[in-house]
C-alpha cells in the first residue's frame, strides 16, 4: 500500500484512495497488477504512472460527452503532506457517491463474451449471428453491464436485472453514456492504429449529478489491440494485461491457489514495455515527459 499522512479510506486491487477533507479525495495508483481477480506479489513497474497517465488523457478528452470527478493531476496542487512520491501516479478528484454497477462497453466477441457465444450463441443473453469467431468485430457495440463485487467475481446482468437495481431512467443514462465513451475511445484509438476491443467505466453521483469515475480507457479497464496486427480467429496481441493472463494460461494455474505462481522477470519487463507503448501510441506523447520524478 501506498503510504501517505491522510486518512486511508480504501484499499483497491490497484488503487488506494486518501481523504483530502469532506469533499475531495486523492486517488494514488500502484504498481501493483492483478489477473482472474487475484492481486499477484509481483509488481509491474510504472504501471501507476502509465495509468494515470492515461486515464488523465481521456478524462480531458471526453470532458465535452460526459463530466468527470477530476479536479487536478498536477502534484502542485494536491496538499503538502501528500509528498512528491505521488508525482504521476495520482489524482485530486471530487468525492462522489458510487454507482453499484460495473459499466461495459464490447465491441468485438471476445473474453467471456466469446466462451458465452460459442456455448449459447449469445452474448449476455442477446442471440448473436451464427459462425462468429473469437475476436470478430460484434454487429454493434453492446452495453453488458455487471455487479460491482467488493470481493470475487462480478456478475453479469441482464438489462432488465441492472435497471432494477439503479432505476430504469439512471439505467439508460449509464448505457448511453457507456456506449458513446466506448464509440469516441475506439474512433481516436484507431486513427492512431490501435482497436479498443471493450472497455469497462464506472460512475459516481454528487447531489444527483451524473459523474464519470476512478479511470477511464486505461489498459486495466480495457483491451487494446495492434490493428496491423489484429487476426479474427484468434487472441491478438495486446497492450494490456492479456499478456500477463496469457501467461497464467500457459503454466495451468488452477486460478484459485493463491500466492499465484511469481512472474518471471521476462513477463514484467514485457508487460511495462506494453503498458508504456499503449501510453504512448494513445496519447501521442513521450511517457519520460508524464510528470518524470526528480
Amino acid at each position: 500500500m501506498t503510504k501517505l499522512p491522510l486518512a486511508h479510506v480504501y484499499r483497491g486491487k490497484v488503487r488506494d484512495l486518501y481523504e483530502v477533507d469532506h469533499d475531495r479525495l486523492l486517488i494514488v495508483a500502484s504498481d501493483r497488477i492483478s489477473v482472474f481477480d487475484v492481486v499477484l506479489e509481483d509488481e509491474i513497474p510504472d504501471k501507476g504512472r502509465v495509468l494515470t497517465g492515461i486515464a488523465s488523457f481521456w478524462f480531458d478528452e471526453t470532458a465535452d460527452v460526459v463530466p468527470n470527478h477530476v479536479i487536478s493531476c498536477d502534484p502542485t496542487d494536491f496538499p503538502e503532506t501528500a509528498g512528491p512520491d505521488v508525482a504521476g501516479r495520482a489524482m485530486l478528484v471530487r468525492t462522489t457517491r458510487p454507482i453499484r454497477l460495473e459499466c461495459i462497453a464490447r465491441g468485438y466477441l471476445f473474453g467471456g463474451a466469446w466462451s458465452e457465444y460459442r456455448e449459447r450463441g449469445t452474448v449476455q443473453g442477446r442471440p448473436m449471428p451464427a459462425g462468429m469467431q473469437e475476436a470478430e468485430r460484434l454487429p454493434e457495440p453492446l452495453f453488458t453491464p455487471t455487479t460491482k463485487a467488493e470481493t470475487g467475481h462480478d456478475q453479469p446482468l441482464s438489462d432488465r436485472e441492472a435497471a432494477e437495481l439503479v432505476g430504469a431512467d439512471r439505467f439508460e443514462q449509464l448505457r448511453d453514456m457507456t456506449l458513446a465513451l466506448y464509440r469516441l475511445g475506439a474512433e481516436r484509438a484507431a486513427a492512431r492504429g490501435v482497436i479498443l476491443a471493450d472497455t469497462k467505466v464506472e460512475f459516481g453521483e454528487v447531489d444527483g449529478e451524473l459523474l464519470l469515475i476512478d479511470e477511464i480507457l486505461t489498459p486495466d479497464s480495457s483491451r487494446y489491440w495492434p490493428a496491423d496486427e489484429y487476426r479474427v480467429g484468434a487472441s491478438p496481441p495486446s497492450f494490456d494485461k492479456q499478456y500477463v493472463r496469457d501467461y497464467y494460461l500457459r503454466t495451468g494455474w488452477d486460478r484459485q491457489t493463491t500466492p499465484a505462481p511469481r512472474l518471471p522477470d521476462d513477463v514484467i519487463t514485457g508487460t511495462r514495455a506494453r503498458y508504456v507503448e499503449a501510453y504512448e501510441l494513445l496519447t501521442e506523447r513521450s511517457f519520460d515527459e508524464w510528470f518524470a520524478p526528480e
